[in-house]
């Protein structure tokens, strides 16, 4: 099994997640800071199937600097480092301009292509909203970068067209598990199977039957068990194909 996003600098126990993630292929884990950057690098550099992504939230746009920009260009050089990210466009938490956060897309978008990684796009609207997926759905015809892949996807019909459309790939998490998703799980059902990876988000959006509890990395299976139920497919097909996706985008063993 493959955790294609995961935050271990966030979790309660890293060392113990880890331990329990230890027959995982691979872990993306993901910063979001310049702080949590350099930690997302150093679990990189101690375990053997780790790797990083650095970047700047859409929420952490305004921290964009001359500095930042530096630092940036410098970590995403890293032989760890496979993505870039999580990077795009957030409106849930009002804690970033619209422009800061298109700035810092931007910058992500051409360190990505520089370096021939992976851009992990994150996308959150206001509930009943959709003003994050239009921005990015606006941002991806006008740039169509080489490889990206949409994070923790929600279901927006309209921004998966789009990233298809472009050849990205998408990227299913906790979510896919809960019982009020039903379009959600419709939608996963009828994904192009070359194009999809699976990820836990820990420690966010902790699947069933884990719910009220802090997610952590292991807890992918039950997101490839639930796909494999809507595939068809018993789950070491399900793990053989959503591994090679991983494989194939992120480059792991490069």
């Amino acid at each position: 099994m493959t955790d294609a996003h995961t935050h271990l600098d966030m979790q309660k126990d890293p060392e113990k997640s880890l331990r329990r993630a230890a027959d995982l292929a691979a872990l993306l884990t993901v910063g979001i800071d310049p702080r949590r950057n350099r930690q997302a690098i150093r679990f990189a550099e101690a375990n053997e199937n780790v790797y990083a992504a650095v970047g700047l939230h859409p929420t952490e746009a305004e921290l964009l600097s001359p500095e930042v920009e530096a630092d940036l260009r410098a970590l995403v050089a890293h032989p760890r480092v496979r993505a870039v990210g999580e990077t795009g466009f957030d409106f849930y938490w009002d804690k970033a301009s619209e422009a800061s956060q298109q700035r810092a897309l931007d910058l992500q978008a051409e360190l990505a292509q520089a370096h021939d990684h992976v851009l992990v796009f994150h996308v959150r609207s206001k509930e009943g909203e959709d003003q994050a997926e239009r921005a990015l759905i606006a941002w991806l015809k006008e740039n169509r970068p080489p490889r990206f892949v949409l994070h923790a996807f929600s279901g927006h019909e309209g921004l998966l067209e789009t990233a298809l459309l472009l050849g990205g790939y998408v990227s299913l998490a906790g979510n896919l598990t809960h019982r009020k998703k039903k379009r959600l799980r419709e939608i996963a059902r009828e994904l192009p199977r070359d194009r999809v990876v699976v990820e836990t988000d820990a420690p966010y959006i902790t699947p069933e039957p884990k719910r009220g509890r802090d997610n952590q990395p292991a807890y992918v299976l039950y997101t490839l068990a639930e796909l494999a139920e809507l595939w068809e497919l018993p789950f070491h097909e399900a793990e053989a194909i959503t591994d090679a996706n991983a494989e194939r985008l992120f480059r792991w063993k490069r």
